[in-house]
């Protein structure tokens, strides 16, 4: 069965094209909500519905319930995933980590947004769903990078990749997430990665 993209890069069947426009309204929906101070335990497909101008039919097409609904409105208010070089590990390392600088910088320049994040993590199955579209494949992108330095000789080669991964994210982490005052400076990204790859590079007979 041919398949086309939607607008988050979700696939639905050809016959039934997906609006863009109508996606898009929907999303803005569920961002005014949040931003009138409505929670999130407290938005309904009825109510986005009713906010967007669209019939639950309509949502549900592209959304089997509000958790999935949500992450997607997650995903647009933070910064879009990037393009990794492709050059080097290490190039590769650095795009990541500041990506997530960058994510950071923006929870802590945005009560909003920092409030939204707060109350995904008290309900465990929107965080389940978050965690799982989202935050999973950038780790297993993370690892997979770090298993092709081993193969090409830029990371040593007995070292466990899950563990390596949460070396290089950990720090960044560290001043996003646990701690809010922290400061996210540029060069940050660069710093942590040539930290680390000096002790990660396989030694030299």
């Amino acid at each position: 069965m041919n398949l086309v993209e939607g607008l988050d890069g979700r696939s639905s069947p050809r016959g039934r094209p997906r609006s863009e426009a109508v996606e898009r309204s929907i999303i803005e929906g569920v961002m005014q909500l949040l931003e009138e101070g409505v929670p999130l335990a407290d938005i309904s497909i009825e109510r986005v519905a009713r906010t967007a101008g669209v019939g639950k039919a309509t949502i549900y097409r592209r959304w089997p319930g509000k958790e999935e609904l949500f992450v997607d409105v997650m995903r647009v208010m933070e910064p879009v995933d990037p393009e990794l070089p492709g050059t080097s590990v290490r190039d590769d390392l650095v795009v990541l980590l500041e990506t997530l600088r960058r994510r950071g910088l923006a929870k802590q320049s945005s009560a909003f947004l920092h409030n939204v994040h707060a109350q995904m993590k008290s309900s465990p199955k929107l965080w389940a769903a978050y965690s799982d579209t989202v935050l999973e494949p950038r780790r297993l992108l993370g690892v997979e990078l770090l298993r092709r330095g081993q193969r090409t000789g830029e990371v040593r080669p007995d070292v466990d990749v899950t563990l390596m991964n949460d070396l290089f994210v950990g720090p960044m982490l560290l001043r996003s997430v646990l701690r809010s005052d922290a400061e996210l400076p540029e060069g940050l990204a660069e710093q942590i990665v040539d930290t680390l790859l000096e002790g990660l590079r396989p030694i030299a007979p």
